[in-house]
């Protein structure tokens, strides 16, 4: 399938897929999306409730690496060490990583080789970034994950549901569950009734709080800690 560079409403790139009307960040704002529900909702609500001196962080669907490098400058900012994990099944070419200035977007062009390096480091093996953050991408999908009760936080940035249905049912809610340690969360721009249901079905503690620009709600899913 065609795979194309758009400008958002905030004026940063993302990729879009005409053939499935997705595209992999919101219209209305890749970073500015990105930020609202992955670091100020995710990762910043996460992290103080986290004992551990690392942070673990699982990413569905690593597409434009935006939310990593997002993710990489937060842990720079707040001296955290974050494991990161991500899967990915089609990786974007070299032409379509080049369309994407995120760095220069972000003021940060003295990550361009560092956001590069997250596109083409090796696949299947913990790669060390910078002394504050590692990770570690798959090409593999959600079900076929192996690991269990691993990450505090979970960013949930499938296509839309109504792209890939698949992605939004109760089994996956439940693959997400088991790999949640008690306590953590999962946040997804997805507010929909019936992806809040399939992830109720899978055990989580459900939270609507406000979207992103051009969104009136996002959720925040907890995984509920074990009772002593």
């Amino acid at each position: 399938m065609e795979r194309k560079t758009i400008i958002t409403g905030d004026g940063s790139p993302t990729i879009a897929i005409p053939e499935l009307k997705v595209t992999y960040h919101s219209i209305h704002g890749a970073i500015q999306e990105s930020k609202h529900v992955f670091i100020e909702a995710g990762l910043r609500y996460v992290r103080p409730r986290v004992v551990a001196n690392c942070v673990s962080v699982f990413e569905m669907g690593f597409g434009t690496g935006l939310n990593t490098l997002l993710t990489l400058i937060e842990s720079e900012h707040i001296h955290q060490k974050i494991s990161y994990e991500t899967i990915e099944l089609f990786p974007l070419t070299k032409d379509q990583i080049a369309s994407l200035d995120y760095c220069q977007q972000l003021g940060r062009n003295d990550l361009q080789e560092t956001f590069e390096q997250l596109h083409n480091c090796e696949w299947e093996k913990e790669v060390t970034i910078t002394p504050n953050f590692t990770i570690k991408k798959s090409k593999t999908t959600l079900l076929n994950l192996e690991t269990v009760g691993t990450f505090e936080l979970i960013y949930f940035d499938a296509f839309d549901s109504n792209a890939q249905p698949e992605l939004w049912r109760a089994e996956i809610f439940q693959k997400m569950f088991s790999i949640l340690k008690p306590g953590g969360i999962l946040v997804t721009y997805s507010s929909k009734g019936d992806v809040r249901r399939a992830m109720e079905a899978a055990g989580f503690t459900i939270e609507k709080i406000p979207g992103p620009p051009g969104k009136r709600e996002m959720v925040r899913a907890a995984h509920p800690k074990r009772k002593e």
